[in-house]
């Protein structure tokens, strides 16, 4: 078993990476394999709404000048994920809301069902608001939130000073503690046992 996490700071070696590599480590000790992927400093381009993706069923998104597609193909292997974001002026960082949301878009059906969990890291406050953001795609593609002793929150600022959060770091090691116990149940039988699903109805509230 797999789980992807996504390093959403600019900063390679800064608080969120810190929070996601304490919680990969207890992955690894838990038998479960972890890989931190970071977005980079390079634009994330957002969605435009062409919806290519669908009308060519390419399982991608269109454009392919970014880290999305790359990150997508990674999902193929993934049975769980774990999002990472510092806090800009109490949201995601902006690339990091990008990528999810064309990433969920054309990929969709390669998160269904995954056990997933965000990941917060601020200098003081904002943490909860970014966190319910980060949170939303993931009710709406079947996927099972990862819980912790609190919520999945990091405190610091300068580079490294995460470690010093020390609840912090005791909840980034509950969640991903969770996550092991929840993979090894859904894949306790060799194959994941994922609920039946009835086929989706959407409607609008304008006709």
């Amino acid at each position: 078993m797999k789980v992807l996490l996504i390093n959403g700071s600019p900063r390679k070696q800064g608080n969120t990476f810190v929070a996601l590599s304490e919680a990969a480590s207890v992955l690894e000790k838990q038998g479960i394999q972890a890989e931190i992927v970071q977005i980079g400093v390079k634009p994330v381009r957002g969605c435009v709404a062409c919806n290519q993706c669908k009308m060519k069923e390419l399982g991608r998104c269109v454009f392919d000048d970014d880290v999305c597609n790359h990150i997508g193909k990674k999902l193929d292997d993934a049975d769980g994920l774990i999002i990472g974001s510092p806090v800009y002026y109490g949201q995601p960082n902006g690339s990091v809301l990008s990528l999810m949301q064309r990433l969920f878009y054309s990929a969709g059906t390669k998160v269904q069902n995954k056990p997933a969990a965000a990941v917060c890291v601020c200098r003081r406050g904002g943490a909860t608001a970014a966190l319910q953001t980060l949170n939303m795609p993931f009710q709406m593609m079947n996927m099972p939130i990862v819980t912790s002793q609190y919520w999945n929150i990091v405190y610091g600022r300068e580079e490294g000073q995460a470690m010093l959060d020390d609840e912090g770091m005791q909840t980034m090691r509950t969640l991903a503690n969770n996550m092991a116990w929840l993979l090894k149940k859904i894949h306790a039988d060799g194959q994941p046992d994922y609920p039946e699903r009835e086929p989706w109805a959407p409607m609008h509230f304008i006709r």
